[in-house]
């Protein structure tokens, strides 16, 4: 028994060790260096905040968490968090979202732009918004030999108003400024998109065969955001894109990442998402090996 143990020891310390490097702390990156170009004088003003929401962006930024780095895949997510452009839900919606992706081995940078139905911003639109998401990508691909990344794969993710946003950002991102900027001078199409119940608010689309690689979710009892996935998923099968779609029976609204459901559908569905990457070898490394 004695010579059994110790031969079951030293094959166990023969095994490989895979040690789990702690989350790296998020880095806050203003858009702009000077603010929103034409807001600059609004960029000191602060951002109201409570437990899960910030409202009053005057100064777009993203938040990146770096991917683990023992599963890195070079890919990155752009987070756009909902609340109906009045606010966003930062932490279900974003933070949360981006340590979620970052674990998994995919760099996420969580969104904050402008709010055009915010009381404390009346004097911005939604096209500001898809200013905001379009430099959000081109910063992304002009840091991306700083940040390990690959720039041709750099995707989104949006909830609700944040998937409105994430949706213009895909089938529709503003030219670039007519300024010598580098960084504007790169592509803001994303490489892939997955859109969470997005609500209704869109513009005129162009839906063609070469269009993002896109994810859909909703629920069927959502009256607000169920019938936007399925039009867009009518519309990407029509021309032939790529798409997916999982609708679910029921969840109503805003189920996250099914972290506060009590419906077992839902709580599992980050796992499509999983699976949806995994095929597109953004989720390379996932899951971890067993020790």
């Amino acid at each position: 028994m004695i010579r059994l143990l110790a031969t079951l020891l030293a094959i166990a310390l023969s095994l490989p060790v895979f040690a789990q490097s702690p989350p790296a702390d998020p880095l806050r990156i203003p858009l702009w260096e000077k603010g929103a170009p034409g807001f600059e004088s609004r960029a000191a003003i602060p951002e109201i905040s409570r437990e899960y929401w910030t409202r009053n962006i005057n100064n777009p930024s993203i938040t990146y968490y770096p991917a683990r780095a023992e599963r890195r895949t070079g890919a990155a997510i752009v987070i756009m968090p909902g609340g109906a452009h009045e606010f966003l839900v930062i932490t279900s919606e974003g933070e949360n979202v981006a340590r979620w992706f970052a674990e998994r081995g995919v760099a996420a940078f969580v969104l904050r732009y402008r709010l055009f139905r915010g009381k404390d911003s009346p004097i911005y639109s939604f096209d500001h918004a898809r200013e905001d998401a379009a430099r959000a990508i081109r910063t992304i691909r002009a840091r991306a030999t700083e940040f390990t990344l690959d720039p041709a794969r750099v995707g989104v993710i949006g909830f609700s108003a944040g998937g409105e946003l994430a949706r213009a950002a895909t089938l529709r991102p503003p030219p670039a400024p007519e300024k010598d900027d580098a960084t504007d001078a790169l592509s803001a199409r994303p490489d892939f998109a997955i859109l969470v119940y997005p609500g209704p608010l869109h513009g005129e689309e162009n839906v063609a065969k070469d269009s993002p690689p896109l994810l859909l979710t909703a629920a069927t009892d959502d009256e607000c955001c169920s019938q936007p996935a399925i039009d867009l998923m009518t519309a990407y099968r029509a021309a032939g894109a790529s798409v997916e779609m999982h609708l679910f029976a029921a969840g109503g609204h805003a189920f996250n990442l099914g972290e506060r459901t009590p419906l077992v559908s839902l709580r599992h569905w980050g796992d499509r998402i999983t699976d949806w990457m995994t095929d597109r070898g953004l989720f390379a490394n996932w899951p971890p090996p067993r020790p």
